[in-house]
């Protein structure tokens, strides 16, 4: 059994357990490491602020499997033995066991999902209907769908796969922005990572928020992250240059966005016209010169109202909007909330309970 305890002196104060609930993760060769060690920390931690969860790793034959991340995942039991009635079926994304990924030949949408995993989809077909709810992690969501659980449901599932599950079964209506979708007893997460955003709600619906919101201060995340997976940050939707005098302009960017970073400044910088300029940036970075400066300031305000009780006020001028209103703009226009949204997503996963 996979024991979350802690046992160090400065381990936090423990609350009162809650109700006792079951979680099952269906394993299989070369499943994808991070869709069960995140979900796994999430849970265990949360034993540690008063849930009671037992968690069991479970394959086919209760032998050991291989990952996507080198490393081997020992399990708990086999699928004989899995209890009659289980709480929360997990269910992780992955590949086929003889699937090797290489770069130049694969690209990641033709990365083969776990519906094409005999022991994925054996399993699943016998938990799922002996669990109150079932979970998806990243390409998880197509095992549930092969087996038609999601026939009629909102999913979601890696942003990369998103088109696939819609062409390949289009009775599961896709939502490919969300970073977890509940549709009754089924709730699918996004890609990897997002794994965390969807522990996490299962941990505020089953032991409530204030439970959930010690776990994600404790681990340093997001309660709810604002905007879904198509909301990249400029770090991720920029490619950085590698050296030269345009490098030095992004980072004194990133280093201090509240400086004056005109386009004429910033030619001025690299000792070149403010044409040329705008082509460096696109040719080099992937857009305008004006794009990765709002995007540097957004960032920056991203982590000044989350991390500190700034004003907005403070907060804008600190990122070089200058005033509140082209803050709020540029939230609205690039994330879809208000800065003050943002910083009360900290509070809620957003799950309904």
């Amino acid at each position: 059994m996979a024991d979350g305890s802690r046992h160090d002196p400065g381990a936090p104060d423990r609350l009162p357990a809650g109700p006792a609930r079951t979680v099952v993760f269906a394993l299989y060769n070369k499943v994808t490491l991070q869709d069960v060690a995140a979900p796994l920390e999430i849970f265990a931690r949360a034993n540690d602020f008063g849930a009671n969860y037992t968690v069991l790793l479970a394959s086919p034959t209760g032998e050991a499997v291989g990952t996507t991340a080198f490393a081997r995942l020992n399990v708990d039991i086999p699928l004989a033995e899995v209890p009659d009635s289980i709480d929360t079926l997990v269910v992780p994304g992955g590949v086929p066991a003889d699937f090797t990924f290489t770069p130049g030949l694969h690209d990641i949408p033709e990365e083969p999902t776990p519906d094409a995993v005999p022991d994925a989809v054996r399993m699943v077909r016998e938990l799922a209907p002996r669990s109150r709810r079932v979970a998806s992690v990243c390409t998880g969501a197509f095992v549930l769908a092969a087996l038609g659980l999601l026939d009629g449901r909102r999913a979601t599932t890696h942003w990369a796969h998103c088109q696939e599950l819609a062409r390949v079964y289009p009775k599961v209506m896709v939502d490919p922005d969300s970073l977890f979708v509940r549709d009754g007893p089924f709730i699918t997460g996004a890609g990897i990572t997002a794994g965390i955003d969807l522990a996490l709600a299962l941990v505020e619906s089953d032991y409530g928020p204030a439970v959930a919101r010690r776990v994600a201060r404790w681990m340093v995340v997001f309660l709810q992250r604002p905007g879904g997976q198509a909301q990249f940050s400029v770090w991720a939707e920029s490619a950085l240059p590698t050296g030269g005098g345009l490098r030095e302009v992004v980072n004194s960017v990133i280093a201090d966005p509240g400086a004056d970073h005109s386009i004429a400044s910033m030619a001025a910088r690299v000792a070149v016209s403010e044409r040329h300029l705008v082509r460096m940036f696109r040719d080099q970075v992937g857009m305008t010169p004006a794009r990765f400066v709002e995007q540097a300031r957004l960032e920056a305000a991203k982590v000044l109202l989350a991390t500190g009780d700034h004003s907005q006020e403070a907060v804008a001028r600190r990122a070089g909007f200058g005033t509140t209103d082209t803050m709020r703009r540029t939230f609205g226009r690039n994330l879809g909330v208000s800065p003050g949204t943002y910083r009360k997503r900290f509070r809620t996963t957003g799950i309904e309970t």
